[in-house]
């Protein structure tokens, strides 16, 4: 087991009062886990109302004021030192075989168009085994089809265009990745979360919350959700799930509705060694 600190500090200005929906807390799997609170705080103070979404996340509901607005939490949680899960003989389930559950997450959706890539991934995919090893080829595809960089981020790109335009950030490498799956009938779903730099080199990069997915199959103990991250496409230690849905508009960190201005934007996610 290890202890991790992790946290945010956003900030933003806004020119009048504007309603906003935060996904900024921890999935309530990792409940259990957490050693202090996450409680998020306001400078200036002002309510926030927690729901819990169609998913299961834990969200809120604010009113930013007229002016600049810092929202900000620190925590800390026990992981496992564990890397993410690897089951090479992990089958895929029948589609009539799945739980009902499952079955959203076979759809296409806004940033997903499966019905546009669908004759793209059998023609790339098809012979693959299905399960485990068609998954991982999916994101060694897509790990090496695209192009890595913050320049090439955009709100509007779609999995369709990550693959035709071959470069993006980590949502669109999870998006075309999650939208492969589905186009195979594997149950996809986008996971937004925290991911520390831990047991890999550090990059000449400031932290970030990241996108990534996970995909049902049946494993030794029947059906789980298995994490896959097509942007760094190895198992990495320290992964924190934050909220998962079709996309990345189920799961924005925050969905603003009005005028706002990102001023600042930090995340820590670090190992807190023995």
């Amino acid at each position: 087991m290890m202890r991790i600190r992790a946290g945010f500090t956003i900030a933003y200005d806004c020119p009048q009062p504007v309603p906003m929906t935060l996904a900024l807390s921890l999935h309530s799997k990792h409940n259990a886990d957490l050693l202090t609170s996450q409680t998020i705080t306001f400078d200036p103070p002002i309510a926030a109302k927690p729901y819990t979404d169609i998913f299961g996340n834990q969200c809120h509901q604010i009113l930013a004021p007229a002016g600049h607005l810092v929202m900000s939490a620190d925590f800390e949680i026990l992981v496992s030192g564990r890397a993410d899960i690897v089951e090479p003989t992990a089958s895929q389930f029948p589609v009539d075989e799945l739980p009902p559950e499952a079955l959203t997450f076979l759809l296409g959706s806004r940033f997903c168009e499966t019905d546009r890539l669908s004759n793209i991934a059998w023609g790339l995919f098809g012979g693959v085994t299905p399960g485990w090893k068609r998954v991982q080829a999916i994101c060694e595809f897509v790990h090496n089809h695209i192009e890595f960089g913050y320049a090439y981020a955009r709100p509007d790109k779609t999995a369709l265009d990550a693959y035709n335009e071959k470069r993006g950030v980590c949502r669109d490498f999870t998006h075309l990745a999650v939208a492969f799956c589905r186009c195979m009938n594997i149950p996809a779903r986008y996971c937004a979360g925290y991911l520390g730099d831990i047991g890999v080199p550090k990059p000449n990069a400031p932290m970030d919350f990241l996108g990534y997915l996970e995909v049902y199959l049946d494993g030794p103990n029947g059906g789980h959700w298995y994490a896959f991250d097509p942007r760094n496409n190895i198992p990495r230690i320290g992964r924190l799930l934050m909220a998962y849905g079709r996309d990345a508009a189920d799961v924005a960190i925050s969905t603003i509705y009005g005028a706002a201005f990102l001023a600042k934007f930090e995340v820590v996610t670090d190992e807190i060694p023995d």
